[in-house]
């Protein structure tokens, strides 16, 4: 995949299937992992999701960096090659890596193979979603928060909307449209 800007955030979702039994050996080595990935330039942080009891013996590593260029230089890296070698006896089969980047991210759908909806339904939902929104909290925040600085309310009121758009509304949206979103 070949990413246009190299000044926006870039996430890789990993998933890889791990050997029966070797679960515990496996979040070891994905300590020692993460622990290398820390330390090169760019990084932002991991996430990781552990298989659910009785399914499927999957992991996904959700990996961030601030730009495409740092990405590159840990996925190219003699570290993560060291890494890999020495993790591969815990692992059924080669991983599955998938780039994205910007609003990408708000439109992925737990347990579902990463898929980008067309750009236009996704700024459309995004619009849609950040207009509802900032007049819920003009109507409900600001009244409470009226008497702060206007650099104050401005700050209080962005950082409250990405929150509230990251982690409640567009994984929500997400799932609402998902047959819009992702239609064949």
């Amino acid at each position: 995949m070949q990413i246009q800007q190299e000044e926006q955030f870039v996430t890789v979702v990993i998933s890889q299937l791990v050997k029966p039994g070797c679960e515990q050996d496996y979040e070891i080595w994905m300590k020692e992992i993460i622990g290398a990935a820390k330390t090169y330039f760019g990084y932002l942080g991991t996430n990781l999701i552990r298989p659910q009891p009785g399914g499927r013996p999957e992991y996904v590593i959700i990996l961030r960096f601030n730009n495409y260029e740092n990405l590159k230089a840990w996925m190219t890296s003699r570290d993560r090659e060291y890494w890999l070698k020495k993790g591969k006896h815990l692992v059924e089969s080669e991983p599955h890596v998938q780039e994205i980047c910007g609003l990408e991210a708000w439109f992925s759908l737990p347990g579902q193979p990463l898929k980008t909806p067309p750009r236009y339904k996704m700024a459309l939902l995004t619009w849609a979603s950040v207009f509802v929104l900032i007049n819920l909290l003009n109507t409900f925040l600001v009244p409470l928060i009226r008497n702060l600085p206007p650099l104050i309310i401005s700050l209080i009121i962005t950082v409250t909307m990405v929150l509230l758009l990251t982690y409640v509304v567009m994984p929500r949206v997400s799932r609402l449209f998902s047959k819009w979103l992702y239609a064949k």
